[in-house]
């Protein structure tokens, strides 16, 4: 007991040191909990154990379930995208694309270089998704995609585990395996539904009545606690059965305050987590391959990077593109586990696993400082937005469009006829050519940053016009042009269900429901508030 709290005191101890000196460099604490691990090893010859690493991914799995607070399944559907076309195209291109490396660059057999490949194919959850929480950049743009991407790797994992045990395993039928994998699915998936929208608003209404902090947290704890063993009981991770969790709850009026409760939790176990990994690291090895060790990394990163973004820039700017593939380039967290796996199975040796478990944690180490500074480094195609958007003080009393899709098309339309200044914006460069062939003051813009506002100088125009159809992106453009311009007349497309998600918007904003005929609607909305602005 005495030799657990000396390793304890000491422990915490370098940690807030650490910590408090990074934190004046604005260097993230994830260096610091790595680097507190590392020392600890290297002083008390502490080693990672089952039960430490057990106790550590709940980090991860608090993680998850604030993630999931912020969703809907509503909001998820509008990410299908994001999570099942660009994720399965990422780990599957990114995956084989290594798989092959690897299999003629170290002489991996090819089973085992197929596992291997998909492993470094997935990124940190934990990383990625505690520096955008702490950037706000979760719900912007290019958090979104990579939130999708980490999703669907989540979802990997499953079929992941199941190559190990297909390929490790003689005699056992795939057939059997698939079928367990997708009634285990329906189960979870049933159960956390029915739970989450049936009983557990009823519970918390019982347990609040009760006026008992304590009594709430403990009923917190044990909702996220179970929720991702009944994952794990199921075959899948516990961080999935979280987020899966996490996003049945949004839908009631508590999640505010559940989120506000658990932070601390979700940090500090998060903290040990980053501890485990810096247990990992071997000095003798970094001694003796340390160039190897960083041109694996650099190799990996810049792999991973290149595979998305050329994947993610078909259909996105490449401003956008980059910062999600910037994001996600690190090697994941889950990928130890996996190489652990592997080992006890005798299906890697251990130079070769030791040389890519430090692969992972080099480029654990990178990340932060890359995603801290993602919009600096991807700042080259912000300047080509720039120079296709200039600034325009010269218009006041204009209409300013977001969006040239279709809707948009017709509202330009109408307001090019009747002679009203105008001025349209959007981040499809298709589009914008279009517009330009027409004649149309059309630009290349991005809806989500405060420099398009300020170019398109929205503060002084008559009405903004914000034509998206896609929920999610409504919201957040409609949340963002609030922010910036308070007084500013906004006027948005709706469905017919999504009236309460705007209604906090404020008295400016006219919602317009898409039954109507919308763009006359938009048009005659837009032309009260000009008039009303010019008398």
């Amino acid at each position: 007991m005495q030799g657990f709290l000396e390793i304890f005191l000491t422990t915490s101890a370098i940690a807030i040191v650490l910590n408090v000196i990074l934190k004046k460099f604005n260097i993230p604490t994830i260096i610091g909990y790595i680097a507190t691990g590392f020392i600890i090893e290297e002083v008390f010859y502490v080693t990672t154990s089952e039960q430490l690493n057990h106790i550590a991914e709940f980090g991860i799995v608090f993680l998850m379930f604030t993630i999931g607070l912020e969703f809907s399944v509503k909001h998820l559907m509008t990410m299908k995208t994001d999570v099942f076309v660009n994720g399965a195209l990422q780990m599957g291109i990114t995956g084989l694309v290594l798989a092959v490396l690897l299999q003629y660059g170290f002489n991996v057999d090819e089973n085992t270089s197929l596992i291997i490949g998909f492993a470094i194919s997935l990124s940190s959850t934990a990383i990625v998704l505690k520096i955008l929480n702490e950037n706000k950049d979760i719900n912007e743009k290019y958090g979104r995609k990579a939130l999708g991407i980490l999703l669907f790797q989540d979802i990997a994992v499953i079929p992941l585990l199941l190559m190990i045990d297909i390929l490790g395993q003689n005699g056992t039928s795939i057939s059997s395996l698939i079928i367990k994998t997708l009634v285990s699915a329906s189960i979870v998936l049933f159960l956390l539904f029915f739970i989450g929208k049936y009983i557990y608003g009823r519970i918390l209404y019982y347990v609040l009545k009760t006026n008992s902090q304590e009594i709430f947290i403990a009923t917190i704890l044990f909702t996220v606690v179970g929720a991702s063993f009944l994952a794990y009981y199921f075959g899948f991770s516990y961080s999935l059965g979280a987020f899966i969790a996490g996003m049945m709850i949004a839908e009631t009026e508590f999640k505010h305050q559940i989120e506000a409760d658990l932070i601390p939790f979700r940090d500090i176990l998060l903290g040990i987590f980053f501890i485990t990994v810096g247990l990992q690291i071997n000095l003798q090895i970094i001694i003796s391959k340390w160039f190897l060790i960083i041109a694996l990394t650099i190799g990996i990163m810049l792999l991973k990077t290149i595979c998305i973004f050329v994947l993610l820039s078909l259909k996105n700017t490449k401003s956008e593109a980059l910062k999600t593939a910037l994001s996600v380039s690190q090697i994941g967290e889950f990928s130890l586990a996996i190489f652990s796996i592997l080992l006890s199975n005798k299906m890697i040796d251990n130079d070769i696993a030791g040389l890519l478990t430090l692969s992972v944690i080099l480029s654990m180490i990178i990340s932060p400082f890359i995603l801290k500074n993602v919009k600096k480094i991807a700042t080259i195609t912000n300047d080509e937005i720039v120079a296709i958007m200039p600034k325009i003080d010269s218009l006041n009393g204009h209409f300013v469009i977001f969006g040239y899709g279709l809707l948009g098309q017709e509202v330009v339309l109408k307001l090019k006829n009747q002679g009203i200044p105008y001025i349209a914006l959007d981040n499809d460069m298709s589009l914008v050519e279009l517009g330009q062939s027409r004649g149309e003051n059309v630009y290349y813009a991005s809806a989500e940053q405060d420099m398009s506002f300020e170019n398109a100088n929205i503060k002084s125009s008559a009405a903004v016009i914000v034509t998206i159809s896609n929920e999610q992106t409504l919201e957040l453009v409609s949340k963002k042009i609030i922010d910036y311009a308070p007084n500013v007349n906004l006027i948005i497309r709706i469905n017919k269900d999504e009236k309460k998600i705007f209604d906090n918007l404020g008295e400016n904003v006219k919602m317009i429901k898409e039954e109507a005929v919308v763009a006359r609607t938009l048009l005659q909305e837009a032309l009260v508030c000009r008039i009303k602005q010019q008398s």
